[in-house]
């Protein structure tokens, strides 16, 4: 039976590759992943950074419409209303996306850390030839 199949084909023999190339393929596609979910992770962190900035900034130029007699908010001109509910919504809105970043970092920290405790020797960098 085997003589059969051999017939078809005999220039065609299987051959397998070499476990070094099977090792390079694997650290590869691993090491693919990884730098995915450290670039997602930079990439989070900087948005997270900055618009932790952009908030600090936003509230500051809040405090100042705000005043600082107890009875301000009734002697308050209508724009100054106005841009304290539109600052009060960014605020509200830009806090939220912090909260989303937030979680975003810690679920990638902890994709990291699973790869890298399955695949230890991912941060190696392959030998050269």
């Amino acid at each position: 039976m085997f003589d059969f199949f051999s017939k078809s084909r005999p220039s065609d023999q299987f051959k397998s590759r070499s476990p070094g190339r099977d090792t390079e393929t694997d650290r590869a596609r691993v090491g693919a992943i990884l730098d995915s979910i450290k670039q997602a992770l930079s990439e989070a962190t900087t948005e997270h950074t900055g618009l932790k900035t952009r908030i600090d900034d936003v509230m500051a130029r809040a405090a100042v419409t705000v005043g600082n007699d107890t009875d301000e908010y009734l002697t308050r001109d209508t724009q100054d209303t106005q841009y304290q509910n539109l600052l009060g919504r960014e605020i509200a809105s830009g806090q939220l996306r912090l909260s989303e970043l937030e979680a975003s970092i810690a679920h990638y920290r902890f994709l990291k850390a699973a790869l890298l405790s399955r695949f230890p020797d991912a941060n190696a960098k392959p030998a050269k030839p």
